[in-house]
């Protein structure tokens, strides 16, 4: 039963991503939609929660990501205005990272404890 547990973690996600590229390719639009929905958090707080069943631990995890996640948003800009900006995928990228790392950075270092 673990291991498939452990499988089944690893399956979903990739199959997440393979669907998000190969739709990105049809219409942009309904990735950057699949891309918004917390898949990602939906499935590790099921897998975290039929594992320890920690509501308390949970909730703070759930707390925290509310917090980060618009300040994991600056990563967006560059990719979205690369044309414009005359970058490339990689730089956009770089740029994407250094912009969001900065932000999570900051606030990790001079926000509330």
């Amino acid at each position: 039963m673990a291991m498939m547990n452990v499988i089944l973690r690893v399956v979903i996600p990739a199959t997440i991503i393979f669907a998000v590229s190969e739709l990105s390719r049809r219409s942009p639009r309904l990735a950057a939609f699949l891309l918004t929905l917390p898949l990602v958090s939906i499935l590790a707080f099921a897998a975290s929660w039929s594992k320890e069943h920690d509501l308390k631990s949970l909730s703070q995890m759930a707390k925290e990501t509310l917090v980060l996640v618009p300040l994991g948003l600056p990563f967006f800009l560059p990719l979205a205005y690369a044309d414009r900006l005359g970058l490339g995928f990689w730089s956009a990228m770089l740029a994407g990272l250094a912009l969001a790392s900065l932000t999570v950075g900051l606030w990790l270092m001079f926000g509330p404890k």
